[in-house]
Protein backbone atom coordinates (compact mmCIF):
# COMPACT_ATOMS: atom_id res chain seq x y z
CA UNK A 1 0.00 0.00 0.00
CA UNK A 2 3.16 2.46 0.91
CA UNK A 3 4.76 1.71 -2.16
CA UNK A 4 1.13 2.72 -4.26
CA UNK A 5 0.67 5.66 -2.54
CA UNK A 6 4.54 6.70 -2.97
CA UNK A 7 3.89 6.21 -6.65
CA UNK A 8 1.02 8.24 -6.45
CA UNK A 9 2.66 10.88 -4.79
CA UNK A 10 5.67 10.89 -7.49
CA UNK A 11 2.87 10.92 -10.31
CA UNK A 12 1.41 14.13 -8.56
CA UNK A 13 4.34 16.05 -8.30
CA UNK A 14 5.29 15.40 -12.20
CA UNK A 15 1.85 16.59 -13.18
CA UNK A 16 2.38 19.37 -11.22
CA UNK A 17 5.84 20.47 -12.29
CA UNK A 18 4.68 19.86 -16.15
CA UNK A 19 1.61 21.93 -15.32
CA UNK A 20 3.99 24.60 -14.06
CA UNK A 21 6.25 24.89 -16.76
CA UNK A 22 3.19 24.64 -19.34
CA UNK A 23 1.71 28.20 -17.31
CA UNK A 24 5.57 29.57 -17.49
CA UNK A 25 5.49 28.60 -21.19
CA UNK A 26 2.16 30.51 -21.64
CA UNK A 27 3.36 33.24 -19.76
CA UNK A 28 6.65 33.87 -21.38
CA UNK A 29 7.10 31.58 -24.19
CA UNK A 30 10.24 33.36 -25.33
CA UNK A 31 11.97 32.32 -21.79
CA UNK A 32 11.03 28.82 -21.55
CA UNK A 33 12.05 26.71 -24.62
CA UNK A 34 9.65 23.78 -24.00
CA UNK A 35 6.07 22.96 -22.99
CA UNK A 36 7.01 20.41 -20.48
CA UNK A 37 10.12 20.13 -18.29
CA UNK A 38 12.96 18.01 -19.58
CA UNK A 39 12.99 14.34 -19.53
CA UNK A 40 15.34 12.75 -16.34
CA UNK A 41 16.95 10.89 -18.72
CA UNK A 42 18.09 14.16 -20.67
CA UNK A 43 18.90 16.04 -17.36
CA UNK A 44 21.08 12.86 -16.23
CA UNK A 45 23.08 13.25 -19.53
CA UNK A 46 23.42 16.71 -19.55
CA UNK A 47 24.85 16.00 -15.84
CA UNK A 48 27.51 13.36 -17.17
CA UNK A 49 29.90 16.64 -18.03
CA UNK A 50 30.63 17.31 -14.57
CA UNK A 51 33.55 16.16 -12.53
CA UNK A 52 32.90 16.16 -9.13
CA UNK A 53 36.48 15.91 -8.56
CA UNK A 54 37.00 19.35 -9.29
CA UNK A 55 36.38 20.87 -6.16
CA UNK A 56 34.86 23.96 -8.25
CA UNK A 57 30.83 25.01 -8.07
CA UNK A 58 28.73 24.17 -11.44
CA UNK A 59 26.62 27.04 -13.12
CA UNK A 60 22.84 25.68 -14.28
CA UNK A 61 21.51 28.41 -16.37
CA UNK A 62 17.44 28.13 -16.80
CA UNK A 63 16.64 25.37 -14.25
CA UNK A 64 13.40 25.84 -14.49
CA UNK A 65 11.16 23.45 -12.31
CA UNK A 66 14.81 21.60 -10.97
CA UNK A 67 14.69 18.77 -13.46
CA UNK A 68 18.07 19.13 -14.22
CA UNK A 69 19.29 20.55 -10.98
CA UNK A 70 18.21 17.23 -9.13
CA UNK A 71 20.73 15.27 -11.78
CA UNK A 72 23.38 17.74 -10.74
CA UNK A 73 23.02 17.19 -7.28
CA UNK A 74 22.69 13.45 -7.97
CA UNK A 75 26.48 13.57 -9.35
CA UNK A 76 27.72 14.21 -5.76
CA UNK A 77 27.63 17.77 -5.92
CA UNK A 78 26.87 19.48 -2.65
CA UNK A 79 23.79 22.07 -2.71
CA UNK A 80 26.37 25.09 -1.41
CA UNK A 81 28.63 24.56 -4.91
CA UNK A 82 25.69 24.67 -7.46
CA UNK A 83 24.37 28.25 -8.92
CA UNK A 84 21.35 28.19 -10.39
CA UNK A 85 20.36 31.34 -12.36
CA UNK A 86 16.31 31.59 -13.54
CA UNK A 87 14.94 34.24 -14.75
CA UNK A 88 11.55 33.63 -13.55
CA UNK A 89 10.44 34.20 -10.48
CA UNK A 90 7.80 31.42 -10.19
CA UNK A 91 10.59 28.75 -10.81
CA UNK A 92 13.14 30.55 -8.84
CA UNK A 93 10.55 30.21 -5.79
CA UNK A 94 10.39 26.52 -6.62
CA UNK A 95 13.48 25.38 -7.17
CA UNK A 96 14.54 27.08 -3.53
CA UNK A 97 11.20 25.26 -2.02
CA UNK A 98 12.68 22.18 -3.81
CA UNK A 99 16.25 22.04 -3.17
CA UNK A 100 17.25 24.15 -0.39
CA UNK A 101 20.58 24.90 0.28
CA UNK A 102 20.87 25.65 -3.60
CA UNK A 103 22.28 28.84 -4.67
CA UNK A 104 19.32 30.29 -6.63
CA UNK A 105 20.03 33.30 -7.77
CA UNK A 106 16.89 35.57 -10.04
CA UNK A 107 18.27 36.82 -13.10
CA UNK A 108 19.32 37.21 -16.68
CA UNK A 109 21.80 34.57 -17.62
CA UNK A 110 22.64 36.86 -21.00
CA UNK A 111 23.84 39.41 -18.49
CA UNK A 112 26.01 37.53 -16.16
CA UNK A 113 28.42 39.98 -15.07
CA UNK A 114 25.03 41.65 -13.07
CA UNK A 115 23.43 38.65 -11.94
CA UNK A 116 26.62 36.84 -10.76
CA UNK A 117 29.32 39.77 -10.85
CA UNK A 118 32.92 40.19 -12.57
CA UNK A 119 34.22 37.05 -14.23
CA UNK A 120 37.13 36.38 -11.81
CA UNK A 121 35.02 36.53 -8.76
CA UNK A 122 33.33 32.62 -9.57
CA UNK A 123 35.38 30.09 -11.53
CA UNK A 124 33.07 27.12 -12.41
CA UNK A 125 33.61 23.26 -12.91
CA UNK A 126 31.26 23.48 -15.92
CA UNK A 127 27.97 25.55 -16.96
CA UNK A 128 24.80 23.61 -17.87
CA UNK A 129 22.27 25.28 -19.98
CA UNK A 130 18.22 25.10 -20.12
CA UNK A 131 18.13 27.98 -21.73
CA UNK A 132 15.52 28.52 -25.07
CA UNK A 133 19.07 30.08 -27.26
CA UNK A 134 16.72 29.43 -30.54
CA UNK A 135 14.21 32.47 -29.21
CA UNK A 136 17.05 34.50 -28.95
CA UNK A 137 19.00 36.40 -32.29
CA UNK A 138 22.51 34.76 -33.04
CA UNK A 139 24.65 37.36 -31.82
CA UNK A 140 23.41 36.97 -28.01
CA UNK A 141 23.69 33.88 -28.95
CA UNK A 142 27.49 33.69 -29.12
CA UNK A 143 28.18 36.39 -26.93
CA UNK A 144 26.05 34.01 -24.00
CA UNK A 145 28.28 31.43 -24.74
CA UNK A 146 31.46 33.35 -24.55
CA UNK A 147 30.77 34.93 -21.33
CA UNK A 148 30.12 31.52 -19.83
CA UNK A 149 33.11 30.48 -21.17
CA UNK A 150 35.11 33.44 -19.55
CA UNK A 151 34.15 31.76 -16.31
CA UNK A 152 35.28 27.86 -17.09
CA UNK A 153 38.68 26.83 -16.68
CA UNK A 154 40.23 26.09 -20.27
CA UNK A 155 38.53 22.67 -21.84
CA UNK A 156 35.80 22.73 -19.43
CA UNK A 157 32.59 22.32 -21.15
CA UNK A 158 29.29 24.34 -21.25
CA UNK A 159 26.63 22.00 -22.51
CA UNK A 160 23.53 23.32 -24.03
CA UNK A 161 19.67 21.44 -24.63
CA UNK A 162 18.10 22.60 -28.33
CA UNK A 163 15.14 21.26 -29.86
CA UNK A 164 16.32 22.05 -33.69
CA UNK A 165 18.90 20.05 -35.90
CA UNK A 166 21.62 22.49 -35.61
CA UNK A 167 23.89 23.74 -33.13
CA UNK A 168 22.06 26.75 -31.94
CA UNK A 169 25.59 28.71 -31.19
CA UNK A 170 27.13 28.45 -34.71
CA UNK A 171 30.49 27.34 -34.87
CA UNK A 172 33.59 30.07 -36.32
CA UNK A 173 32.08 33.06 -34.74
CA UNK A 174 33.42 33.37 -31.20
CA UNK A 175 35.98 31.90 -29.21
CA UNK A 176 34.71 28.34 -28.68
CA UNK A 177 34.59 24.66 -30.22
CA UNK A 178 31.15 23.03 -30.98
CA UNK A 179 31.02 19.51 -30.50
CA UNK A 180 27.41 17.42 -31.03
CA UNK A 181 27.17 15.60 -27.36
CA UNK A 182 23.86 13.29 -27.86
CA UNK A 183 20.33 12.99 -29.66
CA UNK A 184 18.24 12.43 -27.10
CA UNK A 185 15.01 10.73 -28.61
CA UNK A 186 13.12 9.79 -25.19
CA UNK A 187 12.53 13.59 -24.54
CA UNK A 188 9.14 15.31 -25.75
CA UNK A 189 10.42 16.65 -28.42
CA UNK A 190 13.52 14.61 -28.64
CA UNK A 191 16.37 17.18 -27.72
CA UNK A 192 19.89 17.24 -29.13
CA UNK A 193 22.52 18.29 -26.56
CA UNK A 194 25.88 20.61 -27.95
CA UNK A 195 28.86 20.75 -25.68
CA UNK A 196 30.92 24.18 -26.57
CA UNK A 197 34.76 24.63 -24.76
CA UNK A 198 38.13 26.50 -25.47
CA UNK A 199 41.42 25.08 -25.20
CA UNK A 200 42.23 21.22 -24.15
CA UNK A 201 39.61 18.51 -23.77
CA UNK A 202 39.00 18.79 -19.67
Amino acid sequence: MARGSGLRKSLATKFDDELRFFKGWIDKPKAVGSIIPTSSITARRMASIINPASGLPVLELGPGTGVITKAILARGIKPQNLYAIEYSEEFVDHVRRGYPGVNVIQGDAFNLDETLGPKDRIQFDCAISGVPLLNFPVSKRIAYINDILDRLPSGRPVVQITYGPLSPVPAGRGDYRVEHFDFVIRNIPPAQLWIYRRGANG
